[in-house]
């Protein structure tokens, strides 16, 4: 039996990190929604809970409020991992969370991008969980009402935003009629990520079967497989969404709320940039220019390389490779100078950087079996000029070859 901490609390051993897990309970969710937890609450986020203070900290909230110590514990941490990932999007540091459902909680810039495609619509969350997509779509949609299985992430709901109307339900047995259907199937357990969408909980096949021909936007990992979910029947519109430099998630639309014509589109969040396959694709291949443009990962995932360089007049090395080419960088991007273009010799590679005094190395690889981190250290640079080595393959078969091109990097241009 798993020990217990404070009124219910679970503690489990979690093989894969290593620490431990903490389980909510009913009562602990009753008790930090309570005056109690709340001014129990408010006095331990005046402790630090730093590395050099936690265990001093630890001993005197646990002196100070005995077994609830630990659920206390755990909301302020939790508290302040979400300001940084949800702080736009509601007061969370007074929100209650679980390690899981803060882990799989739309970041708050998409949240409030699916939001704004939602709006004006009657939308049911039906695996609202602690209530983020609710508290994005609150000043968006023309109605909202959650629902959840689960019940402690439901009772945090309902404490997270109590405005809102929530029931306990099973998002494979449909309670709503008539409304667009938010579905985000739980894609971890215990900090490990599935990846096959089958195993998602619930099921993505499962989740197709229960709203066919209902109008339904599903959140998957940005990692899911594009022809797996085809197979299963999708028919939609696949949308890879990015936010503060990383790909962040990839949203099914189905076809009644999908783009005419359009079946891939990426959402560069950070520059308001939208690319979809419904754009021209009419990007040659060339040596390199000027420039060597990385495309935002969320381009990249979606397949749309092709046509963002069409659009800002950028050319492929290889047609197979995504990075890109050119005369200029496009606007808010970040492109990469070339200085030199030299071989994969480890020691001409040495003495180029020496060269140029190089000391702060950043290294890009992409269709290269190279570490980056174990080929900067065998590169050893020291000196005090900041360079860049984009190292890539060029064509196929007996004409395939391995460039490296020494670059300096620009600032993202405005």
């Amino acid at each position: 039996m798993a020990p217990r901490g404070a009124q219910g609390l679970v503690l489990q051993r979690d093989d894969h990190r290593g620490q431990a897990v903490l389980t909510f309970g009913r009562d602990d969710v009753t008790y930090l929604s309570s005056d109690a937890g709340v001014a129990a609450l408010a006095e331990v986020a005046g402790y630090r809970l730093t590395d050099a203070t936690r265990l001093a900290d630890v001993a005197a909230i646990r002196k100070r409020f005995g077994e609830r110590g630990t659920a206390l514990i755990e909301t302020t941490l939790l508290r302040r991992k979400a300001v940084a990932k949800l702080g736009d999007l509601a007061e969370v540091s007074e929100w209650l969370f679980t390690d899981d459902a803060l882990q799989q909680a739309t970041a708050a810039p998409v949240a409030r991008h699916r939001a704004a495609r939602l709006a004006g619509a009657v939308v049911h969350d039906a695996t609202c969980s602690i209530g983020t997509e609710l508290a994005a779509l609150r000043s968006t949609a023309a109605m909202i009402v959650g629902s959840d299985i689960d019940e402690v992430r439901l009772a945090m709901a309902h404490h997270n935003v109590p405005d809102v109307t929530l029931c306990r339900a099973d998002a494979l047995r449909p309670v709503s009629r008539d409304a667009v259907v938010l579905l985000d199937p739980a894609r971890r357990s215990g900090g490990r990520r599935r990846f096959d969408p089958r195993d998602y909980v619930p099921p993505l096949d499962a989740l197709f079967d229960a709203y066919r021909g209902r109008a339904t936007v599903v959140k998957c990992a940005p990692g899911i497989d594009f022809d797996a979910v085809r197979q299963l029947g999708f028919d939609g519109e696949i949308e890879v969404t990015s936010a503060g430099g990383s790909v962040r998630e990839a949203c099914l639309w189905s076809p009644a709320l999908a783009t005419p014509a359009v079946r891939r589109r990426a959402c560069v969040l950070d520059r308001d940039e939208v690319v979809t396959d419904a754009d021209p694709d009419d990007c040659p291949t060339r040596p390199a220019g000027r420039w060597i443009v990385d495309p935002d990962g969320a381009i990249v995932r979606a397949g749309l390389v092709r046509h963002y360089a069409a659009r800002h007049g950028l050319w492929q090395l290889d047609p197979e490779i995504a990075y890109l080419s050119g005369d200029h960088v496009p606007a808010g991007v970040r492109g990469f100078e070339v200085l030199d273009e030299l071989p994969l010799r480890e020691k001409v590679l040495r003495q180029a950087l020496s060269q140029r005094d190089c000391g702060q190395l950043e290294i890009l690889v992409r269709g290269v079996d190279i570490d980056p981190d174990a080929l900067r250290r065998r590169l050893r640079p020291s000196g005090r000029t900041a360079l860049s080595l984009v190292i890539t393959r060029i064509g196929t078969g007996a004409g395939e070859r391995t460039s490296v091109f020494l670059c300096r990097a620009s600032a993202a241009l405005t």
